[in-house]
């Protein structure tokens, strides 16, 4: 692999795990509170962008990452804009031992 591959794939490596750590704290505090709604909006428009992008070059790397990483900034976004009674539920189908 050349220098650009290894650099794309640790780029996606890192933008996608970046997400889960906050995606499992929303899930087992089931808070949002200090969450920015504006700037996950525009994190989910950016990886939308992406994801499109993507898909007209074809090109498997930027779509499998961007999709992860939509899913999951998505997912908090989604937490973060529900009333607390769809968290609880959203929470206790994922983790129920919470």
């Amino acid at each position: 692999m050349d220098i650009a591959t290894w650099l794309g794939a640790a780029a996606a490596l890192a933008s996608t795990i970046s997400f889960a750590p906050q995606a499992w704290k929303v899930i087992r505090s089931r808070r949002t509170a200090d969450i920015s709604a504006a700037m996950y909006a525009v994190t989910v428009i950016g990886f939308a962008l992406w994801l499109a992008y993507g898909l007209v070059l074809r090109q498997w790397p930027i779509i499998a990452c961007n999709s992860i990483c939509l899913g999951l900034a998505g997912f908090i976004l989604f937490m973060k804009l529900s009333p607390q009674r769809v968290k609880d539920g959203v929470a206790d189908k994922i983790d129920p031992a919470t």
